[in-house]
């Protein structure tokens, strides 16, 4: 499995607005055979950033990058951010999540 995390810098304009202006590539993204999740989450100490956390089995990631909604969003997407999105990419990763060992729940 692919494990892709990425940090969008949005431009405060349209920080509020970042869930919908990305629906229709998050949806389709979602569909996508051997994706296993794509997820959005927005930074507590900037509220200008979103985190996305993406993972795809690893012969998925390419049919990702070449999709229409893969093309249509690099495209889109650039005039609504401030900087190039920073990227971390790591391969190799189980598809099963593991449990925290250092805390546990009540």
């Amino acid at each position: 499995m692919i494990l892709i995390c990425v940090k969008w810098k949005v431009k405060p304009e349209h920080a509020e607005a970042w869930p919908e202006i990305t629906r229709e590539f998050t949806e389709a993204t979602r569909a996508e055979p051997g994706n296993h999740f794509f997820e959005w989450s927005r930074s507590l100490a900037d509220p200008n950033e979103y985190v996305l956390l993406e993972a795809f089995d690893d012969d998925a990631a390419e049919a990702h990058v070449t999709s229409d909604h893969f093309q249509k969003a690099r495209q889109d997407l650039p005039q609504y951010v401030q900087e190039t999105p920073l990227i971390r990419n790591i391969q190799g990763q189980p598809a099963e999540w593991d449990r925290l060992g250092e805390f546990q729940a009540d």
